[in-house]
């Protein structure tokens, strides 16, 4: 992938408002950058929370972006993350009919476990880096999923 158009993971700590989250999401889409992830959670025991934003761009473009987000009032930081940790999770639902030990073995492969199981279904969990996450729901196809959710990206320095 060339470096116009590579994968980019980018952290905003702000100030926990109204309006915060639409006037960030703005500035990508008025640029014409998608936003590929977008995961929000507050930072614990303070007022702020952290956005963690995967999209893809220039290193000029995210420099860009990244002046323009400290410019809103209610952003204390922006970050483009470059030596990080970074996982996803997925939550899976299967016929309780499938062959859950093979499912189970797979899951363990994936940082995952069956975290569910109900009477018709059973629901497994995984949480790893985004492309193991694309691997371990390639893998799991030929158990019929009958339901797929992932989270978006979480990521921190080292």
């Amino acid at each position: 992938m060339n470096d116009n158009n590579a994968r980019r993971v980018v952290s905003v700590i702000v100030v926990n408002e109204a309006s915060v989250l639409s006037r960030i999401t703005d500035l990508f889409s008025g640029r014409g950058y998608n936003i590929t992830s977008l995961t929000v959670a507050p930072i614990p025991e303070s007022r702020y929370s952290r956005l963690t934003i995967v999209t893809s761009g220039s290193v000029r473009v995210i420099e860009q972006i990244t002046k323009q987000l400290h410019k809103l009032i209610p952003v204390l930081r922006v970050y483009e993350h470059e030596d990080m940790v970074e996982k996803e999770m997925a939550l899976v639902k299967f016929p309780i009919t499938e062959n859950l030990s093979d499912i189970n073995a797979i899951c363990e492969a994936y940082n995952g476990k069956i975290v569910n199981v109900g009477e018709s279904v059973v629901i497994a969990m995984v949480a790893d880096e985004p492309k193991r996450i694309d691997n371990f729901l390639n893998a799991v196809k030929r158990y019929n999923p009958k339901e797929i959710v992932r989270s978006g990206a979480v990521a921190l320095e080292r």
